[in-house]
């Protein structure tokens, strides 16, 4: 079934070039068949390999990472901008996610190691994407995914945020932004909360993605992004009480990963068309 829904659209696009730092707000977008262009590139690693985002290191919030050409810039309030050249090719170390160990990443140097090293109060390593990266998601679409934690694009719509937020000030709690969330595309005119979840097959702009999962949420949604601190209880306090997913190990839920199914152009005010919908109740497969 296709059904074009006329007030819905792209609200916003993001991107996070290092992993679990700052967003950069975006008017456009290329979308490639990992996700975003230039999304999740980077990502810092313990000297074992294993990758460090806002779950250990909540201060990678406030570093602010911007694309030169071939050069990155990560700004920080407390210290003079990094800027080193981008390296494609070179030194490789392995990384895993999760415990996972699933490819290599491209050392980016001794400079960014002590950079972030002094940042972040921890021994580190800059690592990039190797263009031979061939990492596989999962879920009803599984598709390919970088340095993200499992699937190429996450999307959250507004709709979902306000029904979110209706329960927290109803208990007497502040409401959230929709940065604690992260997403990548925020939707908006969807029409009710979580719909977003039942679009088996969407198209935006010269773009299509397919379903892979809803999003299980860990503590980073707790994490305020504007300081790098741990604000909780909220959101999640308020998301157990009505987003339990006892088929995906428990968690609680908000949001859905996509797989990109056609590459493109996005842009914000794009219109969202709903080209296939997932039946009532439908929970993808566990890896």
């Amino acid at each position: 079934m296709t059904e074009q829904h006329s007030s819905a659209r792209i609200s916003g696009l993001y991107r996070y070039i290092v992993k679990g730092c700052a967003a950069e707000q975006l008017d456009t977008a290329e979308v490639r068949t990992e996700g975003l262009a230039e999304d999740r590139r980077f990502m810092l690693v313990e000297p074992d390999g294993s990758f460090l985002s806002q779950r250990k290191v909540t201060g990678l919030a406030v570093l602010v990472p911007r694309l030169l050409g071939d050069r990155l810039q990560v700004s920080a309030p407390d210290a003079d901008p990094l800027e080193i050249p981008i390296r494609y090719t070179g030194s490789r170390r392995p990384v895993s996610l999760f415990n996972r160990w699933f490819g290599e990443g491209i050392d980016q140097g001794e400079e960014a190691a002590a950079w972030f090293g002094e940042r972040i109060g921890r021994e580190c390593r800059l690592v990039r994407t190797p263009a031979d990266l061939d990492r596989p998601g999962w879920g009803d679409t599984p598709g390919k995914v970088g340095f993200a934690d499992a699937h190429a694009i996450l999307a959250c719509s507004t709709d979902s945020l306000a029904e979110l937020n209706r329960r927290i000030t109803e208990n007497e709690g502040e409401p959230v932004p929709m940065n604690r969330f992260r997403p990548n595309i925020v939707l908006d005119g969807f029409g009710a909360p979580h719909r977003e979840d039942r679009a088996r097959s969407m198209r935006m702009g010269g773009c299509e993605f397919a379903h892979s999962v809803r999003a299980i949420r860990c503590a980073v949604p707790t994490v305020e992004q504007s300081t790098g601190g741990r604000s909780g209880p909220e959101p999640t306090k308020t998301l157990a009480t009505y987003r339990k997913e006892p088929e995906l190990r428990g968690g609680v839920s908000f949001g859905v990963k996509l797989a990109v199914v056609r590459t493109g152009k996005l842009c914000v005010d794009d219109e969202v068309t709903v080209d296939d919908w997932l039946p009532e109740g439908f929970t993808a497969a566990l890896p």
